[in-house]
């Protein structure tokens, strides 16, 4: 029998693995996922998951490799994300570290660890690495001019500061301290005009604050030495070297390592008790301190140059943090590390019409792809031969449907269904799940050609793999089973099993073996696809084959009719991959439109829908009997309530016709100094003019170029002799010292009109003051203890999300 013995490459045992001398030592490791968010499938593809690739077809190959990767959990993000959810940086880092295992275990990524840099080994490394770099000089404290709140009492990070765009043309008023979300331009904190704290929203001043620096100009001799040596031997992507090369055209400048923060590795000097490292100077040492966790004696990994390679895995944007920062922070300690070799870099994976976002909740994220019944063994197939190795892809439903229906299921799955499902027929239609013998192959004209087509596709997989070019990898691949398929075609095997059975041996042993090499190859694509051709070949574990080299597993592969012994008796097949309809692609379009947010608001509203349309039912029923009752009793309708003229029966929220509006000019009424006189454009032809009573409650500049919710339909006004054409929706406080604007999403579109899930029905053309539609439904219009505005509860809905003010709770609206 000419089967191998040996793993399977799948996940890799539990057993701790340490370099062994004589074979090939493989350090695998992906850039560490930022752990306050969910990841979403351009993340996956640019990390975690193509560094699994890698992992498991080393493991294939027998080499001795170990893949180390977890959540990155220090920084201003994590603070931030605390203060949105309410809750501490340690619950938040709690929270997703979960979440982003859940995902990568749905996915089948076969990390040998997967930790977190919050931990104390990561301390203890971060530490004990400044200290050396400290005892070497290769340190400078400076001084910075930062933003400092004092109602906060803390120097705020970029992200924690608020205020006004100082680009020209821009003067976006939400500009972030490190970036204007609208014009795109990166910013420094104390560019911004009027900044704020994100916090309490008081205005912070600068302050001089001491930080420690790493002297990168003054290791540039030795950086460089590492870059011009690696970049050749680790033969390095082009768009990693031209990262790289960037940075050093452009001049090395010191790198600040510390920050003003309280999460994240203490500093260990006494006159920075207060200060933290900077997350990207702590986060690539996490690769370090996680193996730590795997291993007390990590450093046999990680001061092991001589006998250990070491692979990483990013996205383009952290490139020059991975051949200039981490490099030059270990070279500094004057110690023998294990330097990377090879660095595997990922441009953008885009989503349909646009990119994927974290901040922005837009496009599929790992939790989405677990709810869709479509299995991970897919989503690995399409992000992978999607991978944007060296330029940007995009993401689309149809071509994942094209890719799945004609690659997965009438390529692969087509081909080893034929094959199994014939050797499974009972004699006399086929071979009673037995392989047949087939002594005369090696001489059989039809095979011999499709063998030498075989060894050339081995050969690149092989050689496509061993340089990290997954896609290529499993392309060559997939072309095996498309000549398995020519095969099947060109000997027409359902004639030859009556006409010429010796023939129809060879053709049904050899395609046997072309499974089980597509099984061994695509193992590292699709581990659960390869583990069920395993189930239903009916070998266990120790038969399955590997691509060992020294046990002549890559010749072996290369001669199929020899792979699987004859007389073995395979299992019962079935159907490998299931198809993907139409309808059920407009589906998950349309679920997965817009930002997570979007959705989450959607699927909110449809439950409050229905919750609400039962019960409004349930009043029509009752409030029909009792009007009944009053007619019956008096002979007459009941008055409303109120006076100053008669309230109209049946007035609900729907008759208002209230609209996103953008301001596009504010300024003071020439005649009155408690009122603004506005430009709003409201989706019509030409903007409205609206007069606003706002002048002792938010400042003119804040007034300026903001969507806010419009009351389009109420009755033109005179006021102070200029007529208001509709009226801004703003709220206020129990005790009205305290009034803002109701603002929708950022993302919102100016003139779509606001929406009440349960409610349906059009607005009034203008509304009857005599009616007072707008009193009777102003009352019930409040902001919640969310600061959501809300109409009984019901959030006021766009098609971005929902409508806030910026800090009162549980106010009015008028």
């Amino acid at each position: 029998m000419a089967d191998v013995l040996g793993d399977a490459g799948g996940g890799g045992t539990k057993a701790t693995k340490l370099p062994i001398p004589g074979k090939r030592n493989i350090l695998i490791t992906s850039a560490l996922p930022y752990v306050n968010n969910v990841p979403h499938l351009g993340n996956i593809i640019g990390c975690v998951l193509s560094a699994d690739v890698f992992a498991r077809y080393c493991r294939l190959r027998g080499y001795n490799a170990i893949y180390i990767c977890g959540t990155d959990e220090y920084g201003t993000a994590t603070e931030t994300k605390a203060m949105e959810e309410k809750c501490s940086p340690k619950e938040i880092c709690d929270k997703y570290h979960k979440i982003h295992k859940e995902v990568y275990d749905w996915f089948g990524i076969s990390f040998d660890e997967f930790g977190r840099t919050s931990s104390s080994q990561q301390t203890e490394v971060c530490q004990e690495i400044f200290g050396k770099l400290l005892e070497n000089n290769w340190l400078s404290e400076n001084t910075m001019q930062q933003l400092y709140c004092d109602t906060c009492e803390r120097f705020l990070a970029d992200r924690l500061v608020e205020g006004i765009c100082p680009t020209p043309g821009c003067e976006y008023d939400s500009a972030r301290g490190d970036q204007c979300e609208k014009c795109g331009k990166l910013l420094n904190p104390t560019e911004l005009k009027d900044p704020r704290c994100k916090v309490c929203q008081t205005s912070p001043r600068i302050r001089d604050t001491n930080h420690m620096f790493l002297e990168l100009p003054l290791l540039r001799d030795k950086l460089e030495e590492y870059i011009n040596k690696m970049s050749v031997a680790g033969s390095w992507s082009q768009n990693a070297i031209q990262a790289t090369q960037a940075w050093l055209k452009e001049g090395l400048k010191p790198r600040c390592i510390t920050r003003d923060l309280k999460w994240g590795v203490p500093v260990p000097l006494e006159r920075f008790k207060d200060k933290v490292f900077y997350v990207w100077f702590d986060a690539p040492i996490g690769y370090v301190s996680i193996t730590s966790c795997y291993t007390n004696e990590w450093e046999k990994w990680w001061k092991n140059p001589e006998n250990v390679e070491l692979f990483q895995f990013m996205g383009k944007d952290n490139v020059p943090f991975h051949t200039v920062m981490f490099p030059s922070t270990l070279l500094g300690t004057g110690e023998d590390w294990t330097l990377m070799k090879t660095i595997s870099v990922t441009e953008y994976l885009n989503y349909e019409a646009g990119k994927f976002s974290k901040s922005k909740g837009i496009g599929v994220f790992g939790n989405d792809a677990k709810d869709t019944n479509i299995s991970a063994e897919v989503w690995r197939y399409y992000l992978l031969g999607n991978r944007p190795e060296v330029s940007d892809t995009l993401f689309t439903w149809a071509d994942l449907q094209a890719k799945l229906n004609g690659e997965l299921l009438n390529n692969l799955g087509n081909f080893i269904h034929r094959v199994l499902s014939f050797i499974a027929k009972p004699l006399g239609q086929g071979y009673g799940s037995i392989i047949p013998d087939a002594p005369d192959a090696d001489s059989h004209g039809l095979t011999l050609g499709l063998a030498e087509k075989v060894d050339k596709y081995v050969d690149q997989y092989v050689e496509s793999m061993e340089k990290v070019k997954l896609k290529q990898g499993l392309k060559a691949a997939m072309a095996i089973s498309s000549e398995g398929n020519t095969y099947l075609q060109s000997s027409q095997f359902w004639n030859l099993y009556k006409a010429d059975k010796p023939s129809c041996n060879i053709v049904m042993r050899t395609s046997s073996g072309l499974v089980h090499l597509l099984a061994c190859l695509l193992e590292p694509f699709m581990p659960s696809f390869s583990d069920e051709v395993f189930r239903q070949l009916d070998l266990p574990l120790e038969r399955r084959i590997s691509l060992c080299e020294e046990k002549g597993d890559i010749e072996r592969a290369k001669q199929p009719w020899k792979t699987l012994p004859s007389g073995h008796k395979i299992g019962t097949p079935h159907p490998l991959f299931k198809e993907l309809k139409d309808e059920e692609v407009e589906l998950y379009r349309d679920k997965f439109a817009g930002s997570q947010a979007q959705r989450i608001v959607k699927a909110e509203a449809e439950a409050e829908a229905e919750k609400l349309a039962a019960h409004l039912k349930k009043t029509n029923v009752s409030g029909s009997e009792k009007k009944q009752q009053a007619k019956s009793s008096t002979g007459r309708k009941p008055k409303a309530a109120g006076g100053g003229g008669a309230v109209e029966a049946g007035i609900t929220i729907t008759r208002l016709d209230i609209r996103v509006g953008l301001i596009t000019k504010a300024q003071k009424h020439p005649d009155a100094d408690s009122l603004y006189v506005e430009e709003i454009d409201v989706g019509e032809a030409q903007p409205r003019t609206v007069v606003s009573g706002l002048v002792n409650y938010i400042p003119l500049q804040e007034m300026q170029n903001r969507k806010v919710c419009v009351l389009c339909n109420l009755k033109p006004a005179s006021m102070r002799g200029i007529k208001s054409q509709a009226m801004v929706l703003a709220a206020s406080n129990s005790d009205h010292t305290k009034v803002e604007l109701v603002e929708p999403p950022k993302d919102a579109n100016v003139g779509e009109r606001i929406k009440f899930p349960g409610f349906e029905g059009e607005p009034d053309d203008v509304l009857n003051p005599k009616k007072k539609v707008w009193e009777t439904l102003q009352v019930d219009l409040a902001i919640n203890t969310e600061g959501v505005a809300c109409f009984k509860d019901i959030p006021f809905n766009t098609s971005a999300g929902i409508c806030k003010v910026s800090s009162i709770s549980s106010g009015s609206i008028w």
